[in-house]
């Protein structure tokens, strides 16, 4: 989960970004993410990242048709969910997931961590990068303290958590 780039991330970031789908393809975990119809995102870079290193992928995208940003065939399996942005889309998107990791963020990124943590799931935020993953990150979403919200200093580290954390759930 992370940012669009209308949120203006940088080079590095979106290079995290890849290197945490390399590492969850290189672990043979399925890269689900929210696929956008109109620009860029730290998500669409996860599933580069993902596809070069062999991964599958599954794009979960808004509104009807299977018409996403990525035309280089980053996406194997594309979700269309008929419904828009803003809680319906990332409700699908989040609840196909056994754990998420987000990557800076706006106010997308904001609703899913709090889908997440309202189902219970393991959520994994990248520091260093700004946005929601680094507001929230080793934080809970509310006074329930439910589940914290688990930091992670690189890629290498957001993945081992996600993955050890949703073989626990």
């Amino acid at each position: 989960m992370g940012s669009a780039a209308d949120l203006n991330y940088g080079d590095e970031v979106s290079k995290l970004a890849e290197r945490v789908g390399e590492l969850l393809a290189e672990r043979g975990a399925i890269v689900v993410y929210g696929a956008e119809k109109d620009y860029d995102s730290l998500s669409t870079a996860a599933a580069r990242g993902a596809k070069r290193k062999g991964g599958m992928t599954v794009g979960v995208t808004y509104g009807k048709g299977k018409d996403i940003w990525d035309k280089e065939g980053n996406t194997d399996m594309i979700v269309v969910t008929g419904l828009e942005r803003g809680g319906g889309r990332e409700f699908v998107l989040v609840n196909s997931c056994d754990a998420i990791i987000a990557i800076s963020g706006g106010s997308g990124t904001l609703t899913e961590i709090a889908i997440a943590y309202q189902s219970n799931l393991p959520m994994v935020a990248l520091t260093g990068v700004g946005g929601w993953s680094e507001k929230l990150a080793g934080q809970f979403v509310d006074a329930r303290e439910r589940r914290r919200v688990i930091a992670a200093a690189t890629p290498e580290e957001a993945v081992e958590i996600a993955i050890r954390e949703a073989s626990q759930h």
